[in-house]
């Protein structure tokens, strides 16, 4: 740590330089995380210890851990190898055993000599009708009673740490925390009655009951807002270096908008007219866009990206849409083409399988303008794609595209503004975490016309009835999904699965009726299978979740998921949202294998309740946690030590709006309460922000 302030050098000096810390130990600790004093006093304790002393045993219902004043009566020597040594005491009303194996008698006969008095503590049990304690965990003369804390923090442990090292170690990192300036805004810690910030580490690890190491104590709450806090302020110093990038201003004259405004056979919803309200703010602004439209299934996310790249096309720019995989950009193509031609607006698709001199004449027509707006995949980053004029990128399911490739797609035009769409909703205090350093616009209506799905549970022992069911629905002329489990140990299986259901419903439906799509096939066979379901040659197409983003067969009814009690939630309610897309009534069949455990049920409940994304993946994070919610490999989330997004989510909101509002007064964190974020930027290890302000 180069260039820190000075006052925090002992917190990050070497782990060895504290007491008892030696390098075996320091090794150890690094398997906790801990490298440096710092990370220890961030190490709190996930549980505590009752050793308040008391007068006698007697009324202790055991097992549990006591902490008692003795008398020492007899030892009790063991007559063979092996057998443990006894020795009874008394305290003021009954009397128990110590006991203790492979022990030497010579050093009990020292520490616990007959006659004398001791403070004995550790865990009461009854075996055989005697109470006892084996090996306690103190043994202390009444004059050094006080050594015993009367509540014992539990630290997290590995191989070669122990609660004792712990407890000194973490002692000597507390002993080096500085006096610093108060970094939290005064106003907001008076309202909460936080405490500062050495106090609360005191108290955090020096816990006085239970109440003390939840998330909801008031020290743990502090101590989780400043690691939010340093966490936003990252982002706000971010999203402040990108706004001081400079945008252009692309301001439209509604001429186009107003086209397929007309040619529309419903009126947008309020929802879509306030974020179209936004966006084209974004895009007159100097400052270059940077905004995530969030909606849920089926809220209308293509006609607002329509409305913006639309935008771009009226100031004489170019718009581009991008999408994850080529079934969805032509999707896309397919849902943009009819009101971008009731426009008058060139449009055009790019992707890798363009080739030859089809490819070459797409190119050209993009370099010099005549194609306003092109839908794309990946393909649109290489080399030799040059716009006339790029204004705008929309990029379709945020989590595909990684930061990197938004910047890519910025340097394809002159400060092109960036808008992402992403139709999983995600709970307030992830999608802050995750995108705190975009502005939101949200989709929480849904346009009229989408009829409601109709959502059942059933048991796979019914499964007879489900195909009976099924083949009654495709007479009538209806289109079903058949999406096969999800099998824990590898694609190849839920390949298997897959083949097998595919299988044996051909044998039931017959040739020609039944289509089949997984992971595992190759793109075109794959684009085959799904474009014969989508024209209603296939009526029933058995998946594994390739299909959960983005497919849309409006005349595609029912949704059958098999096994569902082993999906998360958000991906249920994407599959679900695959289906009710056109005007005939939706069923969505959630098939279960019994008995379901606790929250199995409840998941699958949740699902039947609700088809509000908002709500279900509010559940979701506080059933599953934030990891999962967002699939932890791609999350980048960061690692909180402290902070619980389930448990403290109202604390990530304030984190932000504090954070954004202290930049606002004080860009480059000058005044008294922003030399006080940088040094708690420092102890964060925020280094990227720490950058971003020596620059700024």
């Amino acid at each position: 740590m180069s260039g820190g302030p000075e006052l925090l050098f002992p917190l990050f000096s070497d782990l060895t330089k504290l007491d008892g810390i030696g390098p075996k130990t320091a090794q150890n600790l690094d398997a906790l995380g801990i490298t440096k004093p710092r990370d220890l006093i961030f190490t709190l304790p996930h549980a505590v210890i009752d050793r308040q002393k008391r007068a006698s045993i007697k009324d202790v219902v055991a097992p549990r851990i006591v902490t008692v004043e003795v008398v020492i009566h007899d030892h009790l020597p063991p007559k063979q190898r092996g057998r443990p040594y006894r020795i009874n005491v008394a305290d003021q009303d009954t009397t128990f055993q110590l006991v203790f194996f492979h022990a030497r008698g010579d050093y009990l006969q020292r520490q616990l000599p007959m006659g004398q008095r001791r403070v004995i503590s550790g865990k009461l049990e009854i075996f055989d009708g005697v109470a006892q304690i084996v090996h306690p965990d103190h043994m202390v003369t009444p004059e050094m009673a006080d050594e015993i804390p009367s509540f014992e923090p539990v630290y997290p442990l590995t191989a070669g740490v122990t609660q004792k090292l712990m407890w000194k170690a973490t002692r000597a990192a507390l002993a080096r925390v500085p006096e610093v300036q108060e970094w939290i805004d005064p106003g907001l810690l008076a309202q909460e009655k936080w405490p500062d910030w050495p106090t609360a580490l005191l108290q955090a690890h020096g816990p006085e009951g239970l109440g003390d190491v939840t998330p909801e104590a008031v020290t743990r709450q502090r101590l989780a807002y400043d690691e939010l806090f340093a966490h936003q302020l990252t982002l706000a110093l971010a999203r402040a270096s990108a706004r001081r990038a400079k945008g252009r201003e692309t301001i439209g004259d509604g001429r186009l908008q107003s086209r397929v405004l007309a040619e529309l056979p419903y009126v947008p919803t309020q929802a879509q007219t306030r974020a179209i309200a936004e966006i084209a703010a974004d895009l007159a602004s100097p400052q270059r866009m940077n905004r995530l439209l969030q909606g849920d299934v089926g809220s209308g996310k293509t006609l607002v990206a329509l409305m913006a790249l639309l935008v771009a096309a009226e100031a004489g720019g170019q718009g581009v849409m991008m999408a994850p995989t080529e079934i969805l950009a032509r999707q896309h193509l397919d849902g943009l083409r009819p009101l971008a031609e009731s426009a008058g607006i060139v449009l055009d698709i790019l992707t890798g399988r363009d080739k030859g001199a089809e490819r070459a004449a797409k190119l050209a027509a993009l370099a010099n303008g005549e194609v306003q707006i092109l839908v794309g995949t990946h393909a649109v980053f290489q080399k030799d794609v040059i716009f006339q004029d790029l204004r705008l990128a929309v990029i379709d399911e945020q989590h595909r595209f990684g930061v990197a490739q938004r910047m890519e797609l910025g340097t394809k035009g002159d400060a092109v503004d960036v808008l992402v769409m992403t139709a999983t909703p995600i709970p307030r205090s992830l999608s802050l975490t995750q995108y705190g350093d975009m502005d939101v616009s949200v989709l929480d209506e849904k346009p009229p016309g989408r009829t409601p799905v109709q959502t059942a549970l059933v048991s796979t022992e019914r499964i007879e009835d489900v195909v009976a069911r099924l083949q009654q629905a495709v007479a009538e002329g209806r289109q079903a999904y058949w999406v096969c489990p999800l099998v824990e140990e590898s694609e190849v299986s839920d390949m298997t699965a897959a083949e097998e259901r595919f299988k044996r419903l051909r044998a039931i439906f017959g040739e020609g009726v039944v289509g089949l799509v997984h992971g595992q096939m190759p793109p075109a066979e794959k684009d085959a299978a799904m474009a014969r379901f989508v024209t209603g040659e296939t009526k029933v197409l058995v998946a594994t979740t390739v299909i959960e983003v983005g497919v849309n067969v409006p005349n595609a009814s029912i949704m059958l998921i098999e096994r569902a009690e082993s999906y998360g939630l958000a991906q249920l309610h994407q599959l679900r949202g695959r289906v009710g897309r056109g005007a005939a009534a939706s069923t969505c069949l959630l098939m279960y294998q019994a008995p379901l455990s606790e929250t199995g049920r409840k998941r699958l409940e949740i699902m039947r309740e609700t088809e509000d994304g908002f709500r279900i993946s509010e559940a979701d994070l506080a059933m599953r946690g934030a990891g999962d919610v967002i699939g932890t490999a791609q999350s980048g989330l960061p690692r909180f030590r402290i902070a619980d997004l389930e448990r403290q989510a109202g604390l990530m909101a304030k984190a932000q709006s504090d954070a954004r509002k202290l930049l606002h007064d004080d860009p480059n964190l000058t005044s008294a309460r922003g030399q006080a974020a940088r040094v708690l930027l420092w102890l964060m290890e925020q280094d990227k922000a720490i950058r971003l302000l020596s620059v700024g």
